[in-house]
């Protein structure tokens, strides 16, 4: 029991996300930041008050932070395959082909 929450624990700490959730991560940084840039320096400037903007554009800047910065489970929805290690018998019957000759491994 006190183990299965470790592993959970771990694997939240782990900051594992897979190439699609890096690139849904840039986006909504992005996309976040320019709205929340946008939207402080609009209110700043219609209420002529740069403090004001200025704390505007920090929180949205923490909120994008809390949204893209940890490793939440839907950055996570594809995760990567990859080749077990030390080339054991899935790689054994692969065969490579270069300049049209092929090479078998």
């Amino acid at each position: 029991m006190a183990e299965q929450i470790l592993d959970q624990v771990r694997d939240l700490v782990d900051g594992q996300i897979d190439f699609k959730g890096q690139n849904l991560a840039e986006i909504i940084s992005t996309l976040m930041l320019s709205l929340v840039g946008a939207i402080a320096f609009f209110v700043g400037y219609l209420l002529q008050d740069i403090a004001l903007a200025l704390k505007l554009g920090l929180a949205g800047t923490v909120v994008t932070f809390l949204v893209v910065v940890p490793p939440w489970p839907f950055f996570n929805r594809n995760p990567v395959k990859w080749l077990p290690v030390g080339g054991g018998a899935a790689v054994a019957h692969q065969n490579i082909v270069v300049d049209e000759k092929m090479f078998a491994q």
